[in-house]
């Protein structure tokens, strides 16, 4: 499987050393299979006048049976639970890779609502299914970033 991660930067050996604490599946070298997606993760880096570099990794799928993976097939409330450790810092659990939807301010606008009783269940999952697809596959040890991630190229956007 083709992953691509956005920066502004070639990667060409991804490490845990520059990754950010306190994101949405915690420290990790965070990939997905969508290039329209690591394009847009592109954009900040872009609007703070640097460049966007599209990275481009093939992911040897063995490792889905070989590693610890944490996979969130849907939104649900422990997909929610888990990146609100993650962002809060508490996050304790030891898998390899993490993977499952993006958390951006579209979801946690609807999960705040069913939260506070302004929608029920129904629509808060009618509203994230229609929520434009994403996915994010966050690589959280060196074992599996240099066991199963295999650098391919670069292109600037």
């Amino acid at each position: 499987m083709i992953l691509y991660h956005g920066s502004y930067l070639e990667i060409k050996m991804p490490d845990l050393i520059h990754s950010r604490g306190n994101v949405d599946f915690g420290r990790g070298f965070y990939t997905t299979p969508i290039y329209d997606q690591a394009v847009k993760w592109c954009e900040k880096f872009k609007r703070r006048g640097k460049d966007g570099i599209v990275s481009r990794y093939d992911f040897d799928e063995k490792a889905y049976q070989e590693l610890k993976v944490l996979k969130f097939d849907s939104y649900s409330e422990e997909w929610l639970d888990f990146i609100l450790n993650c962002r809060k810092g508490n996050d304790l659990t030891n898998y390899d890779i993490v993977v499952g939807g993006v958390a951006n301010d579209k979801v946690f606008n609807t999960i705040e609502l069913y939260f506070d009783n302004l929608i029920d269940k129904k629509e808060a999952i009618r509203r994230l299914r229609y929520e434009k697809p994403n996915l994010q596959i966050c690589f959280r040890t060196q074992k599996a970033l240099e066991t199963y991630l295999h650098y391919e190229g670069s292109e600037q956007i």
